[in-house]
């Protein structure tokens, strides 16, 4: 039989690697699946790979769909980073459009410019309160923040829901389950004239480099990393798990908040029930495949975009099912943690003995 006998020393060069044979994997299963399903592969692949980058309208889409994945993997590689496993950033998502939407709802028309700051300052904090319910659970009661801050994505969703259903819904949207659209100095400006792209992808881009400096260059960054590498040694340098824990979960969920805010006072431009779309959770993958890095989850995020756009071609040109999309970011998840079991032990042959005959 096979076991798995643990490496002296996993490669430094195959950790690196490992992403691109997840992925060379993940693409050889779409090509069989492809195959098996009666469609093209070649097409499937340009609808994935080239149609998303074709041309400057495809190219702002994209970076609608990098902005949120980038901002809450960021806050989730620097979480996971520390070991604390905040899987509810769907949640924090959904209370960064709530706290952003209702500050929207307070403008009109002749509201300044800078209405934007404080929609992304409330999204933001909204966010930070979610994310610090999850840290609070498990400080005073030692709750499992997996299971506490799962639950609390569907709070949000209800929450939500409550409120585009009732308190704020629009009286005049012929009983949409939505808000007003918000007034014009709430949306986030365009860089381009006749393109969506909008500043939130300068929000994201100075995130990236923030997130590097402070888990790599700062006091802070290094006790959080300690803290989840090596808890004990932590305690034994006087650093305080309940203080990791705490920035861990306000920072993620503070991105996550940030990235919901963007994306209502984005491309949305009102709250309604289908504000949640998973972000949350595909960016846990992004944060894995980025190897809790702040580059690479810039990488991780561009290919679980045009994943994304990819699959919804695929839906609306090819009729292959929406699920499409979800069944290969999650063969990648698992293509990943597969290549990274294999370079952290290496397979060995056991023989069993067999019992004496009689």
């Amino acid at each position: 039989m096979l076991d798995l006998e643990p490496r002296a020393e996993p490669s430094r060069a195959m950790t690196l690697l490992s992403p691109v044979f997840a992925l060379i994997f993940t693409l050889l299963v779409c090509v069989s699946m492809f195959l098996w399903l009666g469609k093209d592969p070649w097409q499937g692949l340009e609808l994935f790979f080239v149609e998303p980058l074709s041309s400057p309208r495809a190219l702002a889409e994209l970076s609608l769909k990098v902005v949120p994945l980038l901002l809450i993997g960021l806050g989730l590689a620097l979480s996971f980073r520390t070991n604390v496993w905040n899987i509810g950033a769907e949640g924090q998502f959904i209370l960064g459009a709530i706290g952003a939407g209702g500050v929207a709802l307070l403008a009109s028309e002749r509201t300044s410019a800078w209405v934007v700051l404080a929609l992304l300052l409330a999204g933001t904090a909204a966010g930070m309160l979610w994310g610090g319910l999850v840290a609070w659970c498990r400080d005073r009661f030692n709750a499992n923040e997996i299971l506490v801050s799962l639950m609390l994505v569907y709070i949000a969703e209800q929450l939500l829901s409550y409120l585009v259903h009732g308190p704020w819904k629009d009286p005049q949207g012929f009983n949409f389950p939505q808000t007003i659209t918000f007034a014009t100095p709430t949306e986030i400006p365009r860089l381009f004239t006749g393109s969506r792209a909008n500043a939130g992808m300068l929000v994201a881009a100075l995130a990236v480099p923030l997130v590097w400096l402070y888990l790599f260059r700062t006091h802070g960054g290094f006790r959080l990393q300690l803290s989840g590498l090596a808890p004990h040694a932590a305690r034994y340098a006087g650093f305080s798990a309940r203080r990791s824990l705490w920035t861990a979960c306000l920072i993620s969920g503070g991105l996550a908040g940030l990235a919901g805010a963007l994306e209502v006072s984005g491309p949305l431009g009102q709250l309604t029930t289908h504000v949640p779309v998973g972000y949350g959770f595909a960016a846990i993958i992004v944060a894995f495949v980025g190897r809790l890095h702040p580059a690479g989850v810039v990488a991780a995020s561009v290919l679980m975009s045009l994943l994304t756009i990819g699959g919804e071609l695929c839906q609306s040109r090819m009729g292959l099912p929406k699920s499409l999309t979800a069944v290969f970011q999650g063969l990648l998840l698992i293509a990943l943690l597969a290549c990274d079991t294999l370079i952290h032990n290496r397979l060995k042959l056991v023989r069993t003995a067999r019992a004496p005959a009689r």
